[in-house]
Formats: structure tokens, C-alpha cells, sequence
């Protein structure tokens, strides 16, 4: 199925070659949930801190869970600081 994955800032890094700057359009298995994709982008568990599927936020103990269907979005930050 495919989908979109957006990585931003350092996350950047682990994005598959392709001409847009942060966002990729890819094509997974079937039933793949977040918590896989994550892991399929060897992005580190501590650094996918904020995780979106079509805008909404998904808790990091709900990315097992929550399965990918075809035309997603997920939108991946990693910790940010401010001031």
C-alpha cells in the first residue's frame, strides 16, 4: 500500500533518497503498524517523539497498535528545545 512519510529536522537523515525535502511518498506491507515504520527507518524509539497519522497524534504506547491503511500520513519530530 502506499503511503507518506514526512521526517523533519535531524530526523531528515533517514529518509529514503527523493527530491522533496522532508516528505517521501513509499509503498509498505499491508497492516504495518507505526511503531514498525519507525522501526523499519531504524529511526531510535527516543528520538520519534512526536508522532502523527494524518494530523493526530499517536501516543508512543499506541504506535504497536495502530495499524497504517493505504493514503496515510505520518509525520514524525524528534525532541525539540526552545527558549
Amino acid at each position: 500500500m502506499q503511503i507518506k512519510i514526512e521526517f523533519y529536522a535531524s530526523l531528515m537523515q533517514y529518509l529514503p533518497p527523493g527530491k522533496n525535502r522532508h516528505r517521501r511518498e513509499i509503498r509498505v506491507s499491508d497492516g504495518l503498524s507505526v511503531g514498525g515504520l519507525v522501526e523499519q527507518f531504524h529511526i531510535p524509539q527516543k528520538m520519534a517523539h512526536i508522532v502523527l497519522v494524518n494530523g493526530r497524534f499517536v501516543d508512543a504506547d499506541k504506535r504497536a497498535e495502530r495499524a497504517l491503511v493505504e493514503g496515510d500520513v505520518v509525520s514524525i519530530w524528534p525532541p525539540v528545545a526552545g527558549g
